[in-house]
Parts: structure tokens; C-alpha cells; sequence
């Protein structure tokens, strides 16, 4: 995809929640067309858990960027995705790894949203693969049992909820920006966040999660 003016911030890169909204795009193609090699009910990947998002180098207007997701674990009822996105200049050549990210995808039943189904296991090279891969499943499940209950607490309103360490974004959501479940996509949901944060480019977001749980 070629990156225009109305995908750029207000430093003139583009936008973070752009490259978020294209890596989220990209693990749900991958998990979704995964999920539906197997008999039975036909299912949408939608995403439940951003692991860890890295912004290595800025993409600027005139490049593209090509995006590729990868399986890399399967447990009972979720995927893991390592996704990367490779940022060209088409004028020279040269190439650059704008972002790497991994996300976790459970696959809902398209006739009952509250249904997850069964992921259909992946073939791995090697027994260390897989090993390794479940190491990683064990940490973030571990870490999300920890931190659900943190999750969970109402925070207190603050006198004046909007201030300077703050910023607040208000989006009537529309049909472009659901998912066939008429779910607001996870894409789109991490690109509001982006536009409302203070800051994005150059940091690291890790273990973002909605909803719906792994199993």
C-alpha cells in the first residue's frame, strides 16, 4: 500500500494508528483463512490481545509498505501472530523494517458471536518451535490471569477529566468501521487510541487485550 498525505500526523510521518490499523488487518486475514480450513462452523479471527507492538522507523508519504503475518502458535481456542511491516522507497530501492508486532486471535462463530470455536493446529519445524511457542503462550496467559483484576477496577473520576498529561477523542462509530460481527474492528479500535495518546512515534506498546478471553 502506497502511504498518501491523509495517512500522515501532524509531524508529516504516517500515523501510527495507520500502521496498527494495517498489522491488525493483516493477523486477522492470516488467522481468519487459518480457522476456516476445517469443517464446521464458519468463523471470523478477531483480535483479543496485542502482546507487543515495536515502532522501529518511521514510514513516510510516498512509500510502501508491504505487510506479512505469520502463524507462529496455536493452542485449543487462539492464534498467535508475529506480523512485520517493511517500509519501501520506490525511487531507490532501499528497504527498512518499520514495525514488528505479535497479537493473540480467537476465532468467533459468525452464526453466535459468544462461540469460540477450536483452532485447527499448525504445522511447526521443529520440536523447539513449538516448545518456545508455548513458553510464550504460558507467560502472557499467566501475566493476563495477574493483571485482570487491575483491569477490572473502576478507576475514580478525576475533577476535571481531561487534562495536561490526558487527551480525549470523541468518534461516532459507523459501519466501516465494523467487523461482520458489527464489532468495532480491533484495527480501528487501536488507531482511536493512538490519535488520542500524546505520543507515538518511537515507543513500544505491550499487552494491549479486549474482551474476549484466550483459551
Amino acid at each position: 500500500m502506497i502511504m498518501g498525505p491523509n495517512d500522515a500526523n501532524i509531524v508529516g510521518n504516517v500515523h501510527g494508528g495507520i500502521i496498527l490499523k494495517m498489522i491488525e488487518e493483516a493477523g486477522c486475514i492470516v488467522s481468519t483463512r487459518h480457522c476456516n480450513t476445517q469443517n464446521g462452523d464458519r468463523c471470523l479471527a478477531v483480535l483479543v490481545r496485542v502482546e507487543k507492538t515495536e515502532f522501529l522507523s518511521p514510514v513516510f508519504i510516498g512509500e510502501v509498505t508491504h505487510v506479512t503475518a505469520e502463524i507462529t502458535y496455536t493452542s485449543k481456542h487462539s492464534l498467535e501472530v508475529q506480523v512485520k511491516v517493511m517500509a519501501e522507497n520506490v525511487l531507490t530501492g532501499a528497504l527498512k523494517l518499520a514495525n514488528k508486532a505479535a497479537l493473540w486471535y480467537v476465532p468467533c462463530s459468525l452464526q453466535n458471536v459468544d462461540k469460540i470455536l477450536e483452532v485447527p493446529p499448525i504445522k511447526y519445524t521443529s520440536a523447539e518451535q513449538e516448545k518456545e511457542g508455548r513458553t510464550r503462550y504460558d507467560a502472557q496467559k499467566l501475566e493476563r490471569l495477574e493483571t485482570k483484576a487491575r483491569i477490572e477496577e473502576v478507576v475514580p473520576l478525576l475533577p476535571n477529566p481531561v487534562c495536561f498529561s490526558q487527551s480525549s477523542l470523541i468518534h461516532l462509530v459507523g459501519p466501516s468501521d465494523c467487523t461482520l460481527h458489527d464489532y468495532v474492528q480491533g484495527g480501528e479500535s487501536t488507531l482511536f487510541f493512538v490519535i488520542s495518546s500524546m505520543k507515538i512515534e518511537g515507543c513500544t506498546c505491550t499487552n494491549t487485550q479486549s474482551s474476549w478471553g484466550l483459551k
